[in-house]
């Protein structure tokens, strides 16, 4: 796995691959979320969120594009070690949050509101489809802000009031969502 562009574009990182419960984003389907969120957010004034972190490679993209705000939430705690290990070894301490929690509990106790919130949870996860709500009724987005959803093909999520797109690339989905308390034009 590689960070896409940057100041860290071309950094590799390697999660080790057995026993881990993550299902890493794939390279491909990463860089074209960026390529939509590069038209989205102001990447050095966001300040994001990044439920069920895994590897931390959306952290790291967002760091390498200018955040200087995020937080990275994961329950696995080698995986927590490992975003960890690369944080301190690319020197980016100053703009990452790394938080071992189970999201649900993160959401209940979090005080902070954010710009962007990414969640890709194991596709396996029981209620995933309960994600959105329990990000929109936390109140932790932003007025304005925007919500993304990495999920499989068997969830829809079109019904919500929230929902503003899907985009796919294979079996891996992005659901958009917005956090407009004004009519759109």
């Amino acid at each position: 796995m590689r960070v896409s562009a940057g100041n860290l574009k071309g950094r590799t990182f390697y999660p080790p691959a057995d026993n881990w419960p993550t299902r890493p984003t794939t390279d491909f389907s990463r860089t074209a979320l960026f390529n939509i969120l590069n038209n989205l957010i102001d990447f050095e004034e966001t300040v994001m969120l990044d439920l069920f972190g895994g590897t931390g490679a959306h952290c790291y993209e967002m760091i390498s594009r200018g955040c200087v705000n995020a937080t990275y939430v994961d329950k696995f705690k080698p995986a927590v070690n490992f975003v960890n290990e690369k944080v301190k070894l690319w020197k980016i301490e100053q703009y990452i949050k790394v938080i071992q929690s189970d999201y649900l509990m993160y959401l209940q106790q979090c005080n902070v509101q954010y710009d962007y919130i990414f969640a890709g949870p194991p596709y396996e996860l029981v209620h995933l489809e309960e994600i959105p709500n329990r990000v929109f009724e936390s109140n932790i987005l932003k007025e304005d802000g925007l919500f993304v959803l990495e999920h499989n093909p068997k969830f829809t999520f079109e019904s919500l009031p929230e929902f503003w797109q899907v985009r796919n690339y294979g079996q891996t989905y992005f659901s958009f969502f917005k956090n407009n308390t004004t009519e759109e034009e």
